[in-house]
């Protein structure tokens, strides 16, 4: 049977994943705008966001724009594979394959 990544598997880091692969440039999206895509609470965004990051599925960027700080999420290489993979396992799983 193809297991899940727990990482991932958790709803809202799921949806975290699935929106990083899909917008923005290079993949790389302000926080504030995934946090409003995604209706959470910065805490919650910002939990969510350390657990895949230690998983090196993402990267998160802190900058200075002009004197305002910012912070960019993107996935990585490795986070884009994992969650092929992830997705790949999840359609065997409720297709019936192992």
């Amino acid at each position: 049977m193809p297991e899940l990544d727990p990482v991932i598997h958790a709803e809202s880091r799921l949806r975290t994943l699935t929106t990083l692969n899909e917008v923005g440039e290079n993949n790389r999206i302000a926080f504030t705008k995934l946090q409003k895509l995604l209706e959470m609470t910065a805490g919650n965004l910002s939990t969510h966001l350390r657990k895949l990051e230690t998983a090196g599925y993402v990267e998160v960027t802190k900058t200075i724009e002009g004197r305002t700080p910012a912070t960019y999420v993107g996935i990585t290489p490795e986070g884009k594979a994992a969650y092929a993979r992830y997705r790949r396992n999840l359609k065997d799983l409720l297709s019936g394959l192992s």
